[in-house]
């Protein structure tokens, strides 16, 4: 794990700062894609054939979470 973490900071060494920001939103942006899929699929697994929610109510549980 400390060989990686060494690499990884050599690497974010070598962007300059347009290339860092750039980075830093691409990899934000992932880690808000993997969160929701990670919510989506405990959903899937704790889900039962009568749990229905209307949009609106989706909507408002995702606002909270």
């Amino acid at each position: 794990m400390n060989l990686l973490r060494i690499r990884i900071h050599h690497l974010i060494e070598q962007l300059s700062d347009e290339e860092l920001e750039s980075v830093w939103h691409d990899i934000h942006a992932l880690h808000c894609d993997f969160y929701m899929l990670d919510a989506i699929q405990q959903v899937k697994r704790s889900q039962q054939p009568w749990d229905i929610l209307t949009q609106e109510e989706a909507i408002r549980m995702l606002m909270f979470v």
